[in-house]
């Protein structure tokens, strides 16, 4: 059975003071890593037209023109379109885990004893029905890996081991919800 804990408090180690720059920078990341930055337009020498002069050069009345591949036509190549960049931004496994304290520190944070024993998505719902706020993470141990499968069904929930966490999704604006055994 799912209990709240009264009364919690985060472990002298998880405690860190916080540096707002060094979080920003974590988010900025984060995001910019969501991003994969592939999209693309074709140029002139790209795109498969003929290469071949449009008309003459004069005695038309029209301005000069050379290939149909120039951009000034439908179907021609595009000028200064985007081009794939793929910029790979990190963070040191350092300083990782220091603005994950820093999330941490900085959230409201629930804890939770009892995921050992969920059998059903029924009894995580009750439980979250309780609870203050429309989204949820739950940060589960090692130990209690089983639970996952019985919570990620339920909407506006997420489920995450809390060694795989990170600062952007604690801080992300969902109610954090913790496993007690994560601190044994």
């Amino acid at each position: 059975m799912l209990k709240k804990v009264s009364n919690f408090k985060l472990p002298k180690e998880f405690k860190v003071k916080a540096n707002p720059r060094l979080l920003a920078q974590a988010v900025r990341i984060y995001e910019e890593r969501g991003h994969i930055g592939l999209r693309k337009a074709q140029t002139r020498a790209e795109v498969n037209r003929t290469g071949k002069k449009l008309y003459k050069q004069k005695g038309t009345g029209g301005a000069r023109h050379g290939s149909k591949r120039a951009p000034i036509f439908v179907g021609g190549g595009v000028a200064h379109g985007p081009r794939p960049i793929r910029r790979i931004l990190s963070l040191s496994s350092k300083l990782k885990r220091l603005s994950k304290l820093m999330a941490l520190s900085t959230t409201e944070i629930i804890a939770a004893s009892g995921f050992g024993t969920i059998e059903k998505t029924k009894e995580a719902q009750e439980f979250i029905k309780k609870l203050p706020g429309k989204r949820f993470l739950f940060l589960l141990s090692e130990k209690n890996k089983k639970a996952i499968e019985k919570i990620k069904n339920l909407a506006n929930v997420e489920v995450k081991l809390f060694s795989s966490a990170n600062a952007w999704d604690i801080i992300t604006g969902r109610t954090l919800i913790l496993d007690r055994d994560i601190f044994k």
